[in-house]
């Protein structure tokens, strides 16, 4: 029946969880350190954060800022306590030097997070190619639970990557072979660039600073999000 459009808000506590939900987000982001990109939030601040609100939690499994893995040992402890704590949706991905994707680091951590469901995240914008990223993960062992993209088509933002968002939802559409997973549009993205969007099919977004109007110094604003949702919910206008 709905077809509602998701929205993905990024949380760093729970005063920004409660104003998420109050203003539609249907799923959180959680991180700590935007300083740093968004890394891996305690395993206190998330219990707080889900004791806060009932919509879904995705995780972000990221030790530093950039796309390599860093110390892989200590992420899959970080990534099972936060298991153990009651977490089921996570956001990870990693880059080796040369812009390939780390496939031993998501498959150490895919087997630590056994089979929940997992966002591929912004380290597909920096890749040598975007493509050939997507096939090797969807052949790659252990990597089930990928089910989402996270992406603004390129590293500079949704401004500059609006062609390749819909040309791979196209693929996506197509049923192409490494295009299952949903691609979930977030960086630099403003609300102008929605009605593109939608009109191309694509009806997953994730925000950040736009929820915050007055900065990542300040907690999310329901308002803010409640415009985001309010635009979401309008009907998609296709062709022409």
């Amino acid at each position: 029946m709905s077809k509602r459009a998701l929205l993905e808000v990024i949380a760093l506590d729970p005063q920004d969880a409660v104003a998420a939900q109050a203003g539609g987000a249907d799923r959180l982001e959680l991180v700590t350190d935007m300083a740093a990109d968004g890394l891996t939030p305690p395993r206190a601040a998330f219990a707080a954060i889900r004791a806060a609100v009932d919509i879904p939690l995705r995780v972000m499994l990221r030790s530093a800022d950039g796309f390599a893995a860093g110390d892989v040992t200590a992420l899959c402890e970080e990534a099972a306590a936060l298991r153990a704590e009651g977490a089921e949706e996570f956001v990870l991905g990693f880059l080796t030097p040369d812009g390939q994707p780390d496939l031993d680091a998501v498959a150490a951590l895919a087997e630590v997070i056994d089979g929940c469901r997992w966002t591929f995240h912004r380290a597909i914008d920096r890749a040598a190619d975007r493509d050939a990223l997507r096939k090797e993960l969807s052949e790659a062992p252990g990597t089930a639970g990928l089910d989402t993209y996270l992406t603004a088509g390129s590293a500079q933002g949704v401004d500059a990557g609006m062609r390749t968002l819909l040309a791979e939802q196209a693929r996506t559409a197509a049923g192409e072979p490494g295009y299952a997973p949903r691609i979930l549009v977030g960086g630099g993205l403003g609300l102008g660039h929605l009605p593109a969007l939608r009109a191309a099919g694509l009806d997953a977004f994730h925000i950040g600073g736009a929820a915050r109007p007055d900065g990542w110094s300040a907690p999310v604003d329901a308002a803010a999000v409640r415009a985001w949702r309010e635009a979401l919910d309008r009907p998609v206008v296709r062709g022409g």
